[in-house]
């Protein structure tokens, strides 16, 4: 098929089960979590993906821990996995290069981008770090706030 310089192809949309389709023919396993969601696995790793429209949101992925999703959190010096119980366990390197290699195999094939900070190694959206009070929970308390706590002054 000849195209003209000025002529632009529309990209056909693909839909959510096609996007299934071509995971399980990639060699993840599908299933189906809820109406528009699926969780995503592959050896140890595992996601929950979502329908947005022409696109596929990709949700937390983490490692399955007796079968519950542990995703990333980092304390600041050590990356850790919390599972869906509140579960935490020290991550070990095998797990994060299992992690970073499964989120990229997953962004490729349903079509995602893929960023820079992403292609360096594993991320993590929550971050715990020893100083840091509440910093995922919106404002952290101030010190006057703080009751029965040691404030700032000896």
């Amino acid at each position: 098929m000849e195209l003209m310089f000025f002529r632009s192809v529309k990209a056909a949309k693909v839909l959510f089960p096609e996007r299934l389709d071509q995971l399980r023919q990639a060699g993840f396993q599908v299933a189906p979590a809820s109406a528009g969601r699926a969780r995503v696995s592959k050896g140890n790793c595992a996601a929950i993906i979502e329908d947005a429209g022409d696109k596929v949101k990709v949700g937390k992925s983490g490692v399955l821990v007796n079968g519950e999703l542990a995703h990333l959190v980092s304390g600041g010096y050590q990356m850790f996995l919390r599972t869906e119980s509140g579960k935490m366990t020290p991550a070990v390197a095998e797990q994060l290069k299992a992690i970073h290699a499964f989120d990229e195999d997953l962004r490729d094939i349903i079509g995602d981008i893929s960023f820079y900070n992403e292609g360096l190694g594993t991320t993590s959206e929550e971050h715990l770090y020893d100083r840091v009070v509440a910093r995922d929970k919106g404002v952290p308390p101030r010190p006057w706030e703080l009751k029965g706590k040691a404030s700032l002054k000896n």
